[in-house]
């Protein structure tokens, strides 16, 4: 339960005082000694930072008193925000497996569509949704009709964020009991990489 009540704190405070760099996840600082869960924390925060950053690069995306030069740059920033979103999901569930494994019984089962990662990812999206919808349903220079609809969005979001969390705390339960085995899914992008994408190896960008 730490997870998704940080993800939804850190989203109030970081809009009060945006921060300049996040935590650390370096694996280097458990050669420093850090506990395993206390890396695992890092990464949950620092993959958070990233989604709100995405966030707000993507709503600048969308102005339309700027230049295209300026909407470009924007595509480069979700393009890099992107691939450290993906690469930080799957470091979850490393880190995720690996503070697990000891404590999982021995099993044949399969795995889930979804990883734990990838549920707390969406759970921090989730979890800006919520922030920002909750801004414009108590906006005060809105029409009443616009400020209601956000109220009742608002209403299914903090729905859906519960049923979310009811959902991974239920996948851990099947892991515990050996019905499920977690495992991590490579995302392996290749339109960032120079060497892989036809269009940037190929000469034309």
């Amino acid at each position: 339960m730490w997870c998704q009540a940080a993800q939804l704190r850190a989203v109030r405070d970081w809009h009060d005082n945006e921060p300049t760099s996040g935590p650390d996840p370096s694996p280097d600082k458990m050669e420093q000694g850090a506990e395993p869960f206390v890396l695992f924390q890092d990464l949950v925060l620092a993959q958070h930072l990233v989604n709100f950053q995405l966030w707000h690069v993507e709503d600048r995306a969308r102005r339309r008193d700027v230049g295209p030069e300026v909407i470009a740059q924007c595509k480069q920033e979700i393009d890099a925000l992107n691939q450290r979103r993906n690469d930080m999901i799957e470091r979850m569930d490393d880190s995720l497996i690996q503070l697990m494994s000891p404590l999982l019984p021995e099993s044949e089962a399969g795995y889930n569509t979804e990883t734990l990662g990838s549920v707390l990812d969406r759970l921090s999206i989730l979890a800006l949704k919520i922030y920002h919808m909750r801004e414009q349903a108590e906006r005060q220079d809105a029409p009443q009709e616009q400020i209601e609809e956000c109220a009742a969005k608002l209403t299914v979001m903090q729905e859906q964020h519960r049923d979310l969390v009811e959902s991974m705390l239920g996948l851990v339960r099947e892991y515990g009991s050996g019905l499920k085995r977690p495992k991590v899914y490579r995302q392996y992008k290749m339109y960032n990489d120079p060497r892989l994408n036809p269009e940037l190896y190929g000469g034309k960008a």
